[in-house]
């Protein structure tokens, strides 16, 4: 049900940079973009991944209790791309591993404080 969702920076070329070499482990690539705006995808159809310099002029900041979650389908993809994250100078927020019976997850902030996960169910 989710179309998109953004995330807000305050410098939108080095996150750009984050994101290019992040989600492009995933096959994602940038589907569209302006001055203010660049929105990833892996495909037509599939839901994107944006970032936004806010329209308010305003500094961006990581929601409290706001947090992206990607999917991927397998633990080892969890793995290779949290790990991808925190070399990439993202912040841990919780090491990829097992929640729960069936739950797999790596949690972390990137540049601007905005928290994501990656996980899967197994």
């Amino acid at each position: 049900m989710i179309g998109y969702v953004t995330l807000g920076t305050n410098d939108l070329a080095r996150a750009a940079k984050f994101y290019d070499t992040l989600l492009g482990e995933i096959g994602a690539k940038r589907a569209m973009e302006s001055d203010r705006f660049i929105n990833w995808s892996i495909g037509a159809g599939t839901p994107g991944l944006g970032l936004i310099k806010p329209y308010d002029g305003k500094a961006a900041t990581g929601g409290n209790g706001t947090m992206v979650a990607l999917y991927l389908d397998s633990p080892a993809k969890v793995d290779a791309l949290y790990k991808k994250a925190i070399e990439l100078g993202a912040k841990d927020e919780g090491p990829a591993g097992p929640r729960g019976p069936h739950f797999y997850a790596g949690y972390f902030r990137d540049h601007d404080g905005n928290k994501l996960s990656f996980f899967t169910m197994t």
